[in-house]
């Protein structure tokens, strides 16, 4: 077990090659699960997990790792409201999301594997448990499917998708003369962006991964009357996508001549330093991890001064 991860820090050079690393995992059936390396910290054989009072049901409990209190989560009940039926032969994967630390409960770690996003599809809308997940793919002729781990945090912590500032944030003047490009395959990552920026009073155009984000933008540029392009002063975008990342829609942004000027935010739950560098690397503007919605609206309420400035 604990040499399945040994070289996950040496993982990165996949970043901005549309490239990632599943760690594969199994529930209470044969369906096989997938997150990504670069949010998975350690695997380790399930802790003694103390129940905290009034807490959601999905949370196993608690559980002291490596000096740190943290929460592990049945992953099973949290999706389909039935529990892993053996605790004691389980794992627990803690990860890094949206700036906390988190164990997940699981029956059992298989391996790493190595994909290109383009193998990554959109999960079907009509398929059964669809709602929590960002994609499928096929590995060794068997499907996995990979867990949208947002909206299951954000039901587990009873927070209700928007994630929006506390006291609200101020409507800006002349916000609705600008336009936002929002990409991310999450449809709650998607719900809270747009809940901070309809605040602020800033129309916006979703887009649900890098491939579908860069042909809107290439047709809006083809033909920018009666489309948002002059108006359109940022693309904020997950890492994580289907079909092209964050990074490569970034990349090939930089190479469009038509494009190269948009300012671009990577926005995303993925931690660590090398995002920061992968920033610089594949030509992004600005970096900043989810979900905070004061930061978020800060980034954007600058960008609106800029655009008023310009």
């Amino acid at each position: 077990m604990s040499g399945i991860l040994h070289s996950v820090d040496q993982r990165t050079n996949l970043a901005g090659q549309n490239r990632l690393e599943l760690l594969l995992f199994n529930l209470n059936g044969a369906q096989i699960f997938g997150i990504n390396v670069f949010k998975v910290c350690e695997v380790i054989r399930k802790p003694r997990l103390v129940r905290m009072p009034h807490a959601n049901p999905a949370v196993a409990g608690v559980a002291h790792i490596r000096g740190n209190t943290i929460a592990v989560i049945d992953l099973c009940l949290a999706t389909t409201g039935r529990p892993l039926e053996d605790h004691e032969s389980a794992s627990v994967i803690v990860t890094e999301y949206n700036r906390t630390t988190q164990g997940f409960l699981v029956r059992a770690v298989d391996r790493i594997v190595n994909l290109n996003w383009q193998d990554i599809m959109a999960p079907p809308s009509s398929a059964s448990g669809a709602a929590y997940l960002t994609g499928v793919t096929r590995v060794d002729e068997r499907m996995v499917q990979i867990l949208d781990v947002e909206k299951v945090m954000a039901e587990v912590h009873a927070a209700d998708g928007i994630g929006l500032a506390e006291d609200g944030l101020e409507r800006q003047a002349g916000a609705d003369r600008r336009h936002v490009l929002v990409v991310d395959d999450s449809v709650v990552a998607r719900k809270q962006i747009k809940g901070t920026l309809d605040q602020l009073g800033v129309p916006v155009t979703l887009a649900k991964n890098g491939e579908d984000a860069l042909e809107q933008l290439q047709s809006w540029a083809r033909d920018p009357e009666g489309t948002p392009f002059h108006d359109l002063m940022m693309v904020i975008s997950d890492i994580e996508m289907p079909r092209m990342d964050g990074y490569t829609l970034t990349a090939e942004i930089r190479k469009d001549e038509a494009l190269k000027h948009l300012h671009v935010l990577l926005h995303t739950s993925l931690s660590g330093i090398f995002n920061k560098d992968m920033v610089t690397r594949v030509g992004a503007d600005d970096f900043l991890a989810k979900f905070s919605a004061d930061e978020l609206g800060q980034k954007v309420v600058e960008r609106l001064q800029a655009a008023s400035a310009a």
